[in-house]
């Protein structure tokens, strides 16, 4: 798979389902809003039907509202998805005019922002995640904002990859060799995996 161009970003996505089931509980999504892009990875709990139908809903509601801030967008899913089994997932809204990233995670997404030049901050970023459930018990939400710029790049990587990977980045390595790459050399062969890696190409500076 080649990595996939939108405006202001390219990105690759690696992903596989748990051995013995042929469907994904893990997703993605990537979109453009009005003020910038939307960058999301969902983790149905649990594997197979179930947890694929969860992380389905859960990508309807993020693409019927996907202009609201994060914490509106998670308080929808969660809503949504009370008579399912629930998700887990980790959120990102980039604004490229104002050059900022606000991202939220409830549950074990995986969450890192790596610098290309570390001017803004430090090299890397660590998501913040926040224990809970959507659909079932949802934690306080409160978002974290961080300045971002052209050659940064976001991954997120469900609870089927070990968190090592982290450990192991390389900058400015294609989006996505950098997720086949990281799905090969980490996944634990327990859950489903995926693994979502997204470069800003037209931000400010």
């Amino acid at each position: 798979m080649e990595t996939i161009r939108v405006p202001l970003l390219e990105y690759g996505f690696a992903k596989s389902a748990v051995p013995g089931h042929g469907e994904s509980g893990d997703l993605h999504l990537v979109r453009c809003t009005r003020t910038g892009i939307l960058i999301a990875a969902i983790d149905g709990l649990g594997h197979g039907q179930q947890a694929a139908d969860a992380a389905r809903l859960a990508m309807s509601a993020l693409r019927a509202d996907f202009d609201e801030p994060v914490i509106s967008l998670v308080e929808r899913c969660h809503e949504k998805l009370r008579r399912t089994r629930g998700v887990v997932l980790s959120l990102a809204s980039i604004d490229p005019e104002k050059g900022m990233m606000t991202w939220l995670g409830v549950g074990n997404v995986q969450g890192v922002l790596m610098r290309a030049n570390c001017t803004n901050g430090p090299a890397q970023e660590m998501l913040l995640l926040r224990g809970g459930v959507v659909g079932a018990q949802l934690p306080p939400l409160q978002a974290t904002v961080l300045p971002i710029a052209r050659g940064d790049t976001l991954y997120f990587a469900t609870d089927g990859i070990g968190s090592g990977f982290s450990a192991n980045l390389v900058t400015l390595e294609n989006p996505q060799r950098a997720a086949d790459r990281i799905l090969e050399q980490f996944q634990l062969g327990i859950d489903d995996a995926l693994v979502l890696v997204a470069r800003l190409t037209g931000i400010h500076p």
